[in-house]
Parts: structure tokens; C-alpha cells; sequence
């Protein structure tokens, strides 16, 4: 059984998943692990940025422990509640107010690469690979678990993952809009948390209205009257303020959330 490690430092959360003698495959259990730790990550308002990252520097995620499947996935209940249970934990990474930043290495393959899907970024590794290959194993991707790549990199994208069944490499995965950059792999963690590290730098709460905004917008429905005055609500926040008065000062700014 693998496990889902938490750890914070200077209002940065880790998440490793940590599974290292099956290439972090995850089982049931980290998923309702990082399920949980997500939410406590959610609700803390000291925390500016997640990153997401495989223990170890084999693999970010080798997809769903397969091992547990016939006994924890045999049947259509089973089957329901298993999935129910993996696109939870998609949803609460997804629904995260502070940024999610994806550190990938070697295998980002199935349910890793839903999960690395589901962040507002993704840094990869030259070496690391991508894919989905389940056509080979005689199983389909659960809808719930498909819609934050297919919101990703859209349904050509998605297409050819799924019934090709093919690993791609990094480069092609960012040429498909996959990956936010490709760094070489001995530069991966150093440039993971120097994003982490600038998006912690800047207001917390305009990093959450900003993901909230982009979310509404790609609903194609127009904004109404009160949507757009809710969009000036930094006009009353402390960290406008700040923000203002540090570029007036030529000093940095020192927000708090506020």
C-alpha cells in the first residue's frame, strides 16, 4: 500500500506520491488520501502554492495500482464507488483555490496523467514519458476522470491518447498542450519550486480570483452586471493596497491575504 505525503515550507505544500516499488501507481487508498489532504490544503489560507510530485525521481505517477483492481473493482458498485472516489480527488485538486504546480519525472502514465492534468501547471522533465495506454488492458477511462484532460488539451488531444494507447515524450506532450515547459531533468525540482516560489510571491487572493475567473470564462457565457462589479473585489482588499504602495516605494510587497 502506497501513501501520500504532505509537507509545507514557506507557504509551499508538497504532496509526493509515494508508492516507489510500483512506480507510484496509486491505489485506493492514496486516493482517498490525497482527496483529504487537498481539502486541508483548500481551507488553509497560509498556504500560496501545492506542488504535486512523484517520490523519488523515477516516476511522477504509473498510473492505478492494477493489482487491486479485481478485488476492489470486480464489480459495477465496486466500480462505481472506486471511480467515484479517483475523480473526487481529481475535483479537489482541481477546485484547490491556491495554485497546483505539477514537478514531473520518468512516468506520468493513467491516472498520473489525470492528476498532473488537473494542475494550473506542469513541469516536466525531458526524459519523462505520457500516455494512457488502456485500450491494451480492455478498459475505458471513467468520464469523471477524463474532463480535466479533455478541458486540457481538447478532444483531438484526447482521442489520440486514448485510442492510439501510445507514450509520448515530453516534447510532444508539450507540443500538444500538455506540458506548461520542458526543462532538462536535472533541472526539474530547482525549476518546480522556483514557480512555486513567484507564485507565492504574489497575492494570494488574486491568484484564487484569477483561477476563478479563467474557470468562468471557458463556460462561454457571458458575464452579467454582477459578475464584472465582483471582479473589482481586490478594490477592498489590503494586499491592493500594499501592492500599490510597494510599486509607489520601490520596495517589494509584503501581502497577507487580506
Amino acid at each position: 500500500m502506497g501513501q501520500i505525503n504532505l509537507s509545507t515550507a514557506a507557504g509551499i505544500a508538497t504532496l509526493a506520491l509515494d508508492n516507489a516499488a510500483k512506480l507510484n501507481a496509486i491505489d485506493l487508498a492514496m486516493w482517498q488520501q490525497l482527496a483529504a489532504h487537498m481539502a486541508t490544503i483548500s481551507s488553509d489560507g497560509e498556504i500560496r502554492c501545492v506542488v504535486i510530485r512523484g517520490a523519488g525521481n523515477e516516476a511522477f505517477a504509473a498510473g492505478g495500482d492494477l493489482e487491486e483492481f479485481a478485488h476492489e473493482r470486480a464489480t459495477l458498485e465496486q466500480a462505481l464507488r472506486y471511480h467515484a472516489q479517483v475523480a473526487a480527488a481529481l475535483n479537489a485538486i482541481a477546485d484547490c483555490p491556491h495554485p497546483t504546480v505539477a514537478m514531473i519525472r520518468g512516468a506520468c502514465i493513467g491516472g498520473g496523467l489525470e492528476i498532473a492534468g488537473v494542475c494550473d501547471l506542469r513541469i516536466s522533465g525531458e526524459s519523462a514519458r505520457f500516455g494512457a495506454p488502456i485500450n491494451k488492458l480492455g478498459f475505458s477511462m471513467y468520464p469523471g476522470e477524463m474532463e480535466g484532460l479533455l478541458k486540457l488539451a481538447g478532444a483531438a488531444v484526447m482521442k489520440e491518447i486514448l485510442l492510439e494507447g501510445r507514450i509520448l515524450s515530453a516534447a510532444e506532450a508539450c507540443a500538444k498542450g500538455l506540458l506548461t515547459r520542458v526543462v532538462a531533468d536535472a533541472q526539474v525540482e530547482d525549476e518546480a519550486y522556483a514557480t512555486a516560489r513567484r507564485i507565492a510571491a504574489g497575492a494570494p487572493l488574486v491568484a484564487a480570483w484569477h483561477k476563478q475567473w479563467i474557470r468562468r470564462l471557458q463556460s462561454g457565457k457571458p458575464l452579467d452586471e454582477a459578475e464584472k462589479a465582483a471582479s473589482f473585489a481586490f478594490l477592498g482588499t489590503e494586499d491592493y493596497r500594499e501592492g500599490l504602495a510597494a510599486f509607489l516605494g520601490k520596495r517589494k510587497p509584503v501581502f497577507t491575504g487580506r
